[in-house]
């Protein structure tokens, strides 16, 4: 068990649900949203004072009706309720949420959040259309989630933490939103990143949720441990789909990573065969305990590897029928070891589910990898699957046939012709996963290259079209590449008709360099592309087998906060255009977050702005306490300066703005009312002075 305490902030960790994965599925469709709702209710069952959600908590940036209604269902049982939350918020949310709500859920006066959830936006649930929204913004909008990490603006890129406070424990809580790894790689090794930090760091819990690849595909396509700032005391890593049990120590920057993992199979690959945890974070000071917590709703994969060569059947056309004896052998034992395992699990016996007191286990999910190098021949796989109709989920990929793959040295037409087999080799699905259609179009634009329209951003636009169902990628990537050309030629004074076709190449030449900048796209400049998991350079090894063999020729495919919480932390936190005081008492107070690089506290510390809570009008005061003139209410812009007030008492609270008003008589039920009043009961105010600067971070990444 671990620490519980007034001074102890517990988070519960997720990432990769992937809801609405396979949900056409009739055996697999319900399994995202049934593990959702298991850790959901982790959360809520074991007290937990926030949930952290480090992307893809949908499988598709447009989720069906389905998925989002059992997503906003799980998050209503669950995040709603009476127990106070007690976490003091100390910055302005307004410098890391999005400006619309400039507060967090359980602040809002009109809403009864007991549990927060934070979460940022991954590779799969990110923003599109014309709006450029994501599901999480749909969530965020309806109060029931914060969704914070947001990346504007991919080549300068400024992380600000959310500042939060229970008893004697600080934490500053970072999120970065998934951004494609070459554009986030280059960004950060250019030096376009910063990371905001209290000024006494040492004294705060510095905690990052990432959505990026850990493992390095290519030079650029990952995001190194080695850049991230020195500060962070954790890492929390979405994306990579493998759960480590144990947070892995940076031996250069010294922070510890956990890689969480998903909570429902994707591929099947070894690393999605290993047990899947929700973790629970508990911070104390400066320090943490970690709880893991076996998912119980996750089905059951069991994955083995095997080569005819060593199984002593003699490689030749008669040797199908022992292979495939041999074969339907190793399939039967795993699916018996699913099953016991997954009863032993759940605390039952075969005997129990017999005599109806136990619940049978569900369809386990099974993958034989077969390696037939040396001349065996094999059935279509899809066929020899359907044998276990009944017997597993995945009826139509239990068994797959690969050859080691050989080294290829015959140059691009060898290449070439290795990409048409790989796509007619439609036995191996994992194969076909893999292809990128991005891929594919710079295949073809090599060859035959445009003479208007950058190659790059075509083949990203098609990409976001097919991977995305953005069906404005193309068109719009097209009208920003002709504006951007017609700019372009008209800097050009001496334009003639001889000299057209050589400037317009000119400008399609920038054209691409700003496409790999990313300052010219068919998507926002943080939206990443569709990339395979690092778990999946598993079969980089092996060549895929054939469809078909001479057998057969059907088609085959692949406690509260001691004198500062108010009841539920609403209003803990006082903000330059959310704080409510008296203009005519001076503030006890104030918290001031700031950017190094910027001059901003001389000013802020000369003049307070405060509402007067009488109108909409607000009044300045100077440094005495005293009133000096009447102004409008001016809505913050700067990401890089706000004020934090707390007055004594502290106004700004929930119940007493409800007390300030004469409250409504209720036509039918007069609890909420009752509740809040409760609520203004516990309310303390805080009398402790401080004021907290976020500095620049200045390391680098060395």
């Amino acid at each position: 068990m671990t620490t519980r305490g007034p001074d102890t902030i517990r988070i519960l960790i997720t990432t990769d649900n992937h809801v609405g994965y396979n949900e056409q599925d009739p055996i697999r469709g319900d399994d995202s949203w049934k593990t959702f709702h298991e850790i959901m209710g982790l959360a809520r069952t074991e007290d937990v004072d926030m949930v952290l959600q480090a992307g893809d908590l949908f499988h598709i940036n447009k989720p069906s009706r389905k998925s989002m209604y059992q997503v906003i269902r799980s998050l209503r049982m669950n995040c709603y309720g009476e127990r106070p939350c007690e976490l003091e918020l100390l910055s302005d949310p307004t410098l890391a949420l999005d400006q619309t709500f400039n507060h967090l859920n359980y602040e809002d006066p009109n809403i009864n959040v007991s549990l927060p959830v934070f979460a940022i936006s991954g590779n799969h649930d990110d923003s599109g259309g014309d709006a450029m929204l994501c599901p999480n913004d749909v969530l965020a909008a309806t109060g029931l989630i914060n969704h914070f990490g947001r990346v504007t603006q991919n080549d300068q890129i400024t992380v600000t933490p959310l500042l939060f406070r229970k008893g004697a424990t600080n934490l500053a809580l970072y999120g970065l939103a998934n951004v494609r790894d070459e554009r986030l790689f280059r960004t950060f090794a250019s030096g376009n990143v910063e990371f905001l930090r209290p000024q006494d760091d040492q004294e705060w819990f510095s905690l990052l949720a990432v959505h990026q690849n850990r493992a390095s595909h290519t030079e650029t396509s990952y995001l190194p441990g080695n850049f991230l700032p020195h500060f962070l005391n954790m890492v929390i890593w979405g994306h990579e789909h493998e759960c480590i049990e144990v947070p892995e120590e940076n031996p250069e920057k010294g922070f510890h990573v956990l890689q969480a993992g998903s909570s429902v199979a994707t591929s099947l690959c070894e690393g999605e065969a290993k047990p899947k945890y929700a973790f629970i974070l508990c911070i104390t000071g400066t320090t943490y305990e970690l709880e893991k917590i076996r998912l119980k709703t996750v089905r059951p994969f069991v994955m083995k590897e095997v080569a005819l060569s060593n199984s002593g059947i003699a490689p030749g056309r008669d040797a199908w029928s022992e292979i495939s004896k041999y074969l339907s052998m190793e399939i039967d034992g795993m699916i018996a070891k699913a099953n016991a395992e997954w009863l032993a699990e759940n605390g039952y016996t075969k005997e129990d589910v017999q005599s109806g007191t136990g619940v049978a286990p569900p369809l386990p999910l099974i993958r034989l990898r077969v390696e037939y190098s040396g001349g065996y021949e094999v059935e279509n796989p899809r066929r020899f699957s359907n044998r276990y109709v009944g017997k597993v989920a995945n009826i139509n990929d239990v068994v797959q046939f690969y050859k080691k793959k050989t080294p290829n040295t015959a140059g691009s037409a060898a290449a070439k012709r290795d990409l048409e087999k790989a796509i007619s080799r439609t036995a191996d699905r994992q194969v076909l996963d893999n292809l990128k259609v991005q891929t594919l179009v710079e295949e073809i634009l090599g060859k035959e290259a445009l003479s208007l329209l950058p190659e790059n951003g075509l083949g990203e636009a098609v990409a976001s079209f097919v991977d995305k169902n953005d069906k404005n990628a193309v068109k719009a990537f097209v009208d920003g590449s002709l504006k951007f050309q017609v700019a372009e030629l008209l800097k050009i004074n001496d334009l003639d008709e001889e000299s057209l076709l050589a400037h317009m190449g000119s400008a399609k030449t920038k054209g691409r360099e700003a496409v790999r900048t990313g300052s010219l796209s068919s998507v926002r400049e943080d939206t990443p592309d569709k990339r395979a998991h690092s778990i999946l350079s598993s079969d980089d090894d092996f060549e895929p087998a054939p469809t078909t063999a001479t057998r057969g020729r059907g088609r085959g495919r692949g406690g509260t906060t001691r004198g500062t919480t108010r009841g539920r932390g609403r209003g803990a936190r006082g903000g330059a255009t959310t704080t409510r005081a008296s203009a005519r008492k001076p503030t006890k107070s104030k918290a001031t977050i700031i950017d190094s690089d910027e001059e901003v506290a001389d000013s802020l510390s000369d003049h307070v702005v405060a509402d007067d809570d009488s109108d909409d009008a607000s009044v300045v005061l100077d440094s005495q306490g005293e009133e000096e003139e009447e102004v409008t209410p001016v809505k913050r812009s700067s990401r890089r300066a706000a004020v934090l007030e707390n007055a004594d008492p502290k106004p700004a609270s929930r119940a007493s703005k409800s007390a300030s008003k004469p409250a409504p008589k209720p036509a039918a039920k007069p609890a909420a009312s009752t509740r809040r009043s409760t609520r203004t009961a516990a309310a303390a105010p805080s009398k402790n002075d401080q004021t907290i600067s976020l500095l620049d971070d200045d390391d680098g990444f060395d």
